[in-house]
């Protein structure tokens, strides 16, 4: 806001002076062609001439002074105060590579360069002016051309040190293509070719510097960090581009976003602070200048705001004032990011020779000659006047050398900015040297031609600015983009807080824009963290979540600031800070930990468990059992009670029993589809074998008594052993033909099933049909059902062992095993209902073992006397 008000104040006062600047050099046929400027600017400069002159801005002053307006007399030019060594430093050094481009034979060897260095003194107004009197010119008195053209008064500006000042200054220059090469001014908005046709800069953009710093939060994990930005085109534009670059790289987010307030504003400061007290976020990043950084630290020191990791910006990295054992537990370890180091030999050489000529070179300010650099200067050449006290508590004696005297000025080990005014000069330099080495007709402009010296316009060194490609003697490549931006190359430096209490900043790494995007090289060893533990703090909102969780961002606060949510059964995620959960393919399920999907467990009735060993076990015994009751029967065949007891469908009905026994064995083991299709079959038939055989022998034993009976001989021609094999035979053809169709129609089939167990799958077999499965056992229940009605009826026939009752028993538990079958075969589920059929498998066929078989081989094996045919004709008939 304030950078756009005084933008347009300026742009007022500029056209206010150029109408009186035009009005006054407008010839008069009164008058020669001669004209005289109206007024002057007072401006601290140096100059130098030259067949070319190049013009700079400087910060040479910290502070200015404007006098009061009284508009009843002429206003008084404003005056600058306390002197700059660095920004001194920064002006000799483009009056350094001047000679040296004058003393090279092989650029520019026709041409002598010169140079007109003005002092902004850190203010907006004055660094106008200075930039106006540049492109103006401050001859007093300058003869008008009859075609009003010729060489500028200045080829190109190198500065200004400012992103606001030169905001402002490009704006106009910009209107008359006038180039400006600046060597500390970073905004990115400066690299809009619109609005800045003619700027150019040899320091990369803020852009790329919060991209770079971008990379040291990511190297380190930091996502949960704050941002505070001077309230001025700087920091403002520089949080922009920080917010809009962090949230396209995913880089994290900001705890808080706060603007530095112009000055002292001591509640605005209290308020900043006490939110940075109270943040969980442990790193602070600032774009801001170093003023507002000693206005932020006497608030952090006042609140003792400790424990903090501090990220600087380029403005302030090496700011020396904040550099002092006073602010060390405090700023100890910061992380910042600076203009890229260089080496220019013969430098301090060059600051050596320096003898400033008051008279000539007014850079020192109006008549007012620094003290530090009048000291040092006549301690160099003469005596010291009376009374001077030296810096450091020794009169200077005319004896000292200054090459051994340690100065700010003459410290050329850590040179950033003066590097960027060496490159901004060279890029100058090369430009002009391109544009004078073209060969007419074979020019880059219309009709192939060339720029002349003597007829420049200013555009045409703009085109040839564009295309500058060189190498440094350091080694850096300098060239532009088409935003005028140089290749961006930072250092990354370190404070290191030493154990005897000595401050040092180090480079511990660089990022360099290359054709992978940025490359971070960092050197973590060398790194100083300002904490206990010696190493980089953690800045999250909320922990990583792990895997086997995911990502559930909390409502109203920024993305950074999640909670963790376990996966649902079935699903997982296998990486850091998942979003969402993927579910497990069909056959596999999530692992105890959902971080990654384990094939499902199988379930069957298996012949390895112990449910599956236990009727295993009964199986066999109880085929067992039916193949020693055969062989007892066999053995004993000739025997009255095995003979009375119809001995061939005694031995088919053992024979049925057995095969009952084995074909549980189908319901246990992996289903598989010959085994779904023949359980079922070999269950159905054998049972009805078992129960056609019992039928037929209850029928038997009625047509035996009926036949005792007066005329009732005749039945038994029906009840031979032929009719007994044949009604057997039919009976059981007719299960096999029920069985045929069920198969035929809709076989049953192995199933995997994973209704019962999500994290199971239930091997089964599905019955395919269900009528078929009833019809089946409805079958078998008929034929029961039948055999228990006869062989009630014939339980009270006179016999000694009176075989209706023993039917008549082992249907009654046949019918109780299976009624009781049907319910809990439908309500258990998997494996349980392969067990349920098994047991009941099982239940009635020992229920018809042990009642139609146990008491007749009691009596063979035990009670041999009663196995006689006197004992069994006492009692009854013998069939």
């Amino acid at each position: 806001m304030w950078a756009f008000l005084d933008i347009n104040l300026l742009m007022l006062m500029y056209f206010v002076l150029l109408y009186s600047y035009c009005s006054s050099a407008l010839p008069s046929p009164l008058h020669s062609t001669s004209c005289w400027l109206q007024g002057q600017f007072h401006l601290n400069g140096m100059h130098k001439a030259g067949d070319v002159v190049l013009g700079g801005l400087f910060q040479i002053h910290f502070f200015s002074v404007f006098p009061d307006l009284s508009f009843t007399s002429e206003p008084q030019q404003p005056t600058c105060h306390s002197f700059d060594i660095l920004g001194f430093r920064q002006a000799q050094t483009m009056a350094f590579a001047i000679d040296e481009i004058n003393r090279n034979s092989n650029l520019l060897p026709n041409v002598t360069l010169g140079y007109s260095l003005n002092d902004n003194c850190v203010n907006l107004g004055i660094g106008f002016r200075a930039a106006l009197s540049l492109a103006s010119g401050q001859d007093e008195q300058f003869i008008l051309d009859k075609t009003c053209v010729g060489t500028p008064p200045v080829l190109g500006i190198v500065g200004d040190s400012s992103s606001r000042r030169s905001i402002a200054i490009s704006t106009v220059l910009g209107l008359y293509r006038l180039p400006m090469v600046s060597y500390f001014a970073t905004c990115s908005c400066l690299s809009d070719r619109q609005t800045f046709p003619s700027f150019f800069r040899t320091i990369p953009s803020d852009a790329f510097q919060v991209r770079a710093m971008i990379q040291i939060l990511r190297r380190f994990g930091w996502t949960w960090t704050g941002l505070l930005v001077s309230n001025d085109d700087y920091g403002l534009h520089a949080a922009r581009s920080f917010q809009s670059d962090l949230a396209q790289s995913g880089g994290g987010c900001l705890a808080y976003l706060e603007v530095l307030p112009w000055g002292k504003d001591a509640a605005e400061l209290r308020r900043i602070v006490e939110l940075m007290r109270k943040s969980t976020a442990r790193v602070v990043i600032v774009f801001a200048h170093q003023s507002h950084m000693i206005n932020l630290m006497e608030e952090v020191v006042r609140q003792n705001v400790t424990g903090l990791q501090w990220m600087a910006s380029e403005a302030w990295t090496a700011a020396t004032v904040l550099q002092t054992p006073h602010l060390m537990p405090y700023l100890g370890g910061t992380l910042g990011i600076a203009i890229r180091r260089g080496e220019i030999t013969g430098l301090r050489d060059f600051l050596l020779r320096i003898r400033p000529d008051i008279q000539h070179n007014n850079l020192y300010g109006n008549n007012v000659v620094n003290q530090f650099w009048e000291y040092t200067f006549q301690c160099r050449f003469a005596p010291p006047p009376a009374g001077w006290v030296e810096a450091g508590g020794e009169l200077c004696t005319g004896q000292e050398d200054l090459e051994s005297v340690e100065t700010e000025l003459l410290d050329i080990s850590n040179l950033r900015p003066e590097y960027n005014v060496y490159k901004a000069v060279y890029a100058l330099a090369y430009a002009l040297d391109d544009m004078l080495r073209c060969v007419p007709g074979r020019g880059p402009f219309s009709g192939h031609s060339c720029a002349r010296l003597q007829r420049l316009e200013l555009w045409q060194l703009v085109y040839y600015l564009e295309k500058v490609n060189f190498t440094t003697p350091f080694g850096d490549q300098v060239s532009f983009d088409e935003n005028g931006d140089a290749l961006p190359i930072y250092d990354i430096m370190n404070w290191l807080w030493l154990p005897d209490g000595r401050i040092k900043v180090e480079s511990v790494g660089e990022v360099k824009e290359s054709a992978k995007g940025e490359e971070l090289t960092l050197d973590e060893d060398k790194i100083f963290w300002n904490f206990e533990s010696k190493e980089p703090p953690r800045s999250v909102c909320s922990e990583s979540c792990p895997p086997g969780t995911r990502m559930a961002r909390k409502n109203g606060q920024p993305e950074c600031c999640f909670d963790c949510i376990p996966c649902s059964e079935g699903e997982i995620s296998n990486k850091t800070d998942s979003m969402e959960c993927t579910s497990c393919p069909e056959d596999f399920w999530s692992s105890p930990q959902r971080d990654h999907c384990i094939p499902k467990k199988i379930e069957f009735l298996s012949y390895q468990e112990p449910l599956g060993i236990c009727l295993t076990a009964i199986t066999l015994v109880g085929t067992f059992i039916c193949a020693v009751v055969l062989g007892i029967f066999i053995y004993h065949h000739s025997t009255p009670i095995v003979r009375a007891n119809n001995s061939e469908l005694s031995f088919q009905l053992l024979m049925s029993l057995k095969l009952c026994f084995l074909c549980s064995l189908l319901f246990i083991g992996r289903p598989r589809m010959w085994t779904c299709q023949l359980r079922h079959a070999a269950f159905g038939i054998s049972f009805v074998l078992c129960v056609s055989c019992i039928l037929v022998k209850t029928m038997v034993v009625l047509a035996v008594f009926k036949a005792s009976k007066p005329g009732g001989g005749a039945s038994l021609k029906w009840f031979g052993a032929v009719q007994q094999r044949g009604t057997v035979m039919v009976l059981t053809s007719i299960q096999a033909a029920i069985c045929t169709a069920w198969l035929v129609s809709a076989s049953p089939a192995p199933h995997k099933n994973t209704q019962y167990h999500n994290d199971k799958i239930v091997y089964e077999c599905v019955v395919g049909s269900t009528v078929g499965f009833a019809v089946l056992l409805g079958y078998i229940g008929l034929l029961a059902i039948l055999s228990f009605l006869l062989a009630f009826l014939a339980r009270n026939l006179p016999d000694n062992f009176n075989e209706a009752k023993l039917i008549t028993f082992s249907m009654l538990i046949f019918c109780a095993v299976w009624v009781a079958f049907v319910p809990a075969y439908v309500s258990s589920p998997g494996k349980y209902a392969d067990a349920v059929e098994v047991f009941a498998i099982l239940a009635s066929g020992f229920g018809l073992l042990v009642a139609l078989f146990g008491p007749k081989c009691y009596i063979i094996l035990l009670r041999p006397e009663r196995n006689t045919k006197k004992a069994i004709m006492g009692r009854g008939i013998e069939s």
